[in-house]
C-alpha cells in the first residue's frame, strides 16, 4: 500500500538542468518558504512577484543571486514557492541545496512533487501535467505543439464537459428515484438515451484515431527490411547522413536491430535497420531475423528494399508483415540497365531519396496531419474511455432507474480517472515517478 502523502514539508530542488551553466534555478515550495528567503536571503517581508538580487547564505556568502517570491495560491504549486537564480556552477548549487536543507522543515523533493502538489492543490489536472512533462521531453515541433494543447487543457476541457453531461443526466434520475411518486415523463427518458448514443458515438470516434497521439508522442517507426545485400544498412546511413550501421558485402552483418532517431519535418521518427531476411543462416543470425521480423511487425510503416539489379525478380515480406502499411523501394539504380515502375533510389549515389522523404512525409501528413486537436496520448486514457463506452452501453440495456443511473456514475467515473478529479491519489505514484526532480 501506498504511503498517504502530506503537504506539510517545504521541498526544494534543482528545476534547471544538471551541469555546468550560466544560471540555475533553485525552487523551493511550502510552508516554510518565507523563513528560507529570511535565513537565506535576508528578505524579512517579501513582494510576491518581485526579483531581488540578494547575497545568499548565512555564515558565509555562498553566490549572489535574483531571488523571486511567488504567494499562495498564486503559484506552480499553489503553495508559497521562492525562486533562487544562481550561478550555474556545481559547487554553488550544491551549497545552496545544503544550506536550504539545513533549514528545519525542509527537504529535497521527490520527482515529480512540485507537480504533484500543483495537481492536488487544483492548478492543473492530471491531463495537463502528463502534457507538462510530454513537453519537457518533446524533441520535435509536433510533439511540442501536441504537448502545449495538452498542457493547455484541451483533453480536460472535451472530458470535463462529457463528464458535465452525465452528471446532469445523473441528476435527473435521482430526482425520479428519490420522489417515485413524480412521475417522469417518457420523452425525459427517451432524451437520455439518445444523450447516451450520441455521446457513445463521440467516444468511439475519439478512440478511433490510429493512435495517432500515442504514435506522435513515442515517434512513428519506420522498418527497413529485405534480403540480405539489398542495400538496407546503406540506405539508413544515407537516411541520417552517418554511419548508423556496418556496411558490408558479407550477408548477415546486420544480427540485430539498429536504430536512429530522427525529426522529420516536425515529426518524431524512429528508423530501424533489421537484419536481411533469409531461409539459410546461423544460430546467430536466425534470431537477428526473429528480431527482425518481430520489430517489423510493430512498425508503423515498413521500407521494402529490394534490389534492382534483380528486377523484375522481387523477394517476398513475411505474411505477418503484409498487414502493414509497406513502401517497396528498389536500390541500386546507378547499377540498372533498366527501372520499374515505382519508387527507384542509389543508397550509395543519394539519387531518389529526396523522393522516398517525399512519400515518408506524405505518410506522415497523411496520418498526422489533419487530425483534432485532442489527441490520445497516453494508454490508461484509452482503457478509461473504453470502460466508459462500455458502462453506456449497459445504461442502455436497463429500465430500472436505479441501474441506469448507476451505469451513469461508473461512465462518469471512468472520465474522471483521466482527469484525476477522482481517484486521483491512486495513480499520482504512477504518473509523477517519469518526472525529473525539479518538476
Amino acid at each position: 500500500m501506498a504511503e498517504t502523502y502530506t503537504l506539510t514539508d517545504t521541498i526544494y530542488a534543482l528545476s534547471s538542468g544538471s551541469g555546468k551553466g550560466g544560471v540555475a534555478i533553485i525552487r523551493v515550495s511550502g510552508h516554510q518558504v518565507r523563513t528560507v528567503l529570511k535565513e537565506l536571503a535576508h528578505l524579512d517581508e517579501p513582494h510576491p512577484r518581485y526579483a531581488y538580487f540578494r547575497a545568499i547564505g548565512t555564515a558565509q556568502i555562498l553566490d549572489h543571486a535574483l531571488v523571486l517570491y511567488f504567494q499562495a495560491p498564486n503559484s506552480f504549486t499553489g503553495e508559497d514557492v521562492a525562486e533562487f537564480q544562481v550561478h550555474g556552477g556545481r559547487a554553488v548549487i550544491q551549497s545552496v541545496l545544503e544550506a536550504i536543507g539545513n533549514i528545519p522543515g525542509c527537504r529535497p523533493a521527490d520527482r515529480g512533487e512540485f507537480s504533484r502538489r500543483a495537481v492536488i492543490n487544483g492548478k492543473m489536472d492530471l491531463t495537463e501535467a502528463e502534457g507538462l512533462l510530454d513537453l519537457i521531453n518533446a524533441e520535435t515541433e509536433r510533439q511540442r505543439a501536441l504537448a502545449l494543447k495538452q498542457m493547455a487543457g484541451n483533453l480536460a476541457t472535451l472530458y470535463d464537459g462529457w463528464r458535465s453531461d452525465l452528471t446532469r443526466h445523473m441528476a435527473y434520475l435521482e430526482a425520479f428515484i428519490d420522489f417515485p411518486e413524480e412521475e417522469i415523463p417518457p420523452e425525459k427518458l427517451d432524451a437520455i438515451d439518445a444523450d447516451i448514443h450520441s455521446l457513445i458515438d463521440k467516444i468511439n470516434t475519439h478512440l478511433n484515431d490510429n493512435r495517432a497521439g500515442e504514435r506522435l508522442r513515442d515517434g512513428f517507426y519506420i522498418a527497413i527490411v529485405g534480403a540480405p545485400n539489398v542495400g538496407k544498412s546503406s540506405l539508413i546511413n544515407a537516411l541520417t547522413h552517418r554511419d548508423v550501421a556496418i556496411v558490408s558485402q558479407i550477408a548477415g552483418t546486420t544480427r540485430d536491430v539498429v536504430e536512429a532517431h530522427l525529426d522529420v519535418a516536425g515529426f518524431p521518427v524512429i528508423l530501424a535497420d533489421t537484419a536481411g531476411l533469409r531461409d539459410q543462416a546461423d544460430t546467430i543470425e536466425t534470431e537477428g531475423i526473429k528480431r527482425a521480423v518481430r520489430r517489423a511487425s510493430d512498425a508503423d510503416l515498413i521500407l521494402h528494399i529490394q534490389d534492382g539489379t534483380r528486377w523484375p525478380r522481387a523477394d517476398l515480406l513475411p505474411d505477418i508483415l503484409n498487414q502493414k502499411t509497406v513502401l517497396t523501394v528498389w536500390n541500386k539504380s546507378d547499377l540498372m540497365t533498366t527501372k520499374p515502375d515505382g519508387l527507384v533510389i542509389s543508397a550509395k549515389t543519394g539519387d531518389g531519396i529526396a523522393d522516398l522523404w517525399n512519400h515518408i512525409q506524405g505518410v506522415l501528413e497523411r496520418d498526422f496531419g489533419q487530425r483534432d486537436n485532442a489527441l490520445i496520448t497516453r494508454e490508461r486514457y484509452r482503457v478509461a474511455l473504453a470502460d466508459c463506452v462500455r458502462n453506456l452501453t449497459h445504461a442502455l440495456t436497463v429500465s430500472e432507474l436505479e441501474l441506469k443511473a448507476e451505469d451513469l456514475r461508473l461512465a462518469a467515473r471512468c472520465l474522471g480517472r483521466i482527469t484525476g478529479r477522482i481517484d486521483a491519489e491512486d495513480l499520482l505514484d504512477i504518473i509523477f515517478r517519469d518526472f525529473c526532480i525539479g518538476k
